[in-house]
């Protein structure tokens, strides 16, 4: 037994001083607290909850808006949400989970096939708050970083597009408009970067609300050369926006949080 726990405490020790991405296998614990734990659906419910009880000032407030990259007067403007999909309101932990268990990693094929298959379910919450939003005849807009790219020989527009609306519907999202959702790729300039698509967006709508799981769904660059301390303070100069015109969902498995952290990843732990 001791030298089995000692050879285990190695290998937890060499995983951690590598310092290496996060794997399939790192991300057990990640993902088995996202599809398992009452308190992944108590976050991402208490996210939309609170963007409920908000809305209403929102849409009383003529000059309320939540993009930075609308300045100037927007009140004659009718009002939209801007929502990224996935781990917002789509829930890919399934294609992850697959990844975990048979000792995989993300891969461009692999995802556009999960893509392909149209079977992510809804975030707990999302559905709701997307519905009532129509009952309030607020648009929803759909910024999504899935990128189109080519499938097979033959393809005419964005399949990924229309995967993802079907996705959508499928999850209880219906009737989602072409030009509601806009996806990495479609457009000259739509990199992975949203602050073109927001915008976009902003040109047509006053964008009451942001919705994502990423810093990037409300603030432009924050994906690359940046540093965590960078980061903190993005988020303590927006204080007032978070939980009023900003709701952050949980995604402890993936996104620019870890991308942009430096090997060895082991440097970012504390303790004692």
């Amino acid at each position: 037994m001791k030298n089995f726990c000692n050879s285990l405490f190695a290998g937890v020790f060499l995983i951690l001083s590598t310092g290496c991405a996060s794997t399939g296998n790192n991300n057990f614990n990640s993902l088995l607290w996202m599809q398992s734990s009452a308190e992944y659906k108590a976050g991402a419910k208490q996210a939309y909850n609170t963007a409920m009880n908000t809305i209403d000032e929102a849409l009383r407030d003529p000059h309320w808006t939540a993009a930075k990259e609308q300045p100037g007067d927007c009140s004659s403007l009718p009002p939209a949400v801007v929502m990224d999909i996935d781990e917002t309101v789509l829930d890919n932990s399934k294609y992850m989970g697959k990844a975990v268990l048979e000792g995989g990693e993300w891969s461009p094929v692999t995802w556009d096939e999960w893509v392909a298959r149209r079977d992510a379910s809804a975030v707990p919450g999302a559905v709701e708050f997307i519905n009532e939003m129509k009952k309030k005849h607020v648009q929803v807009i759909f910024i999504s970083n899935r990128p189109c790219m080519k499938r097979g020989e033959i393809q005419q527009g964005c399949i990924q597009k229309t995967d993802t609306m079907e996705n959508l519907s499928k999850a209880g999202v219906s009737d989602v408009s072409p030009e509601n959702l806009l996806m990495t790729g479609e457009r000259e300039g739509w990199t992975n970067e949203k602050k073109s698509r927001r915008e976009y967006v902003a040109k047509k709508y006053r964008i009451v609300m942001l919705f994502g799981d990423d810093l990037s769904d409300f603030l432009p660059g924050v994906r690359g050369d940046i540093t965590p301390q960078e980061r903190d303070r993005l988020i303590e100069e927006n204080k007032e926006k978070w939980g009023k015109c900003w709701f952050m969902l949980p995604n402890p498995t993936y996104g620019s949080w870890i991308n942009i952290l430096k090997d060895p990843k082991s440097q970012y732990i504390r303790s004692y």
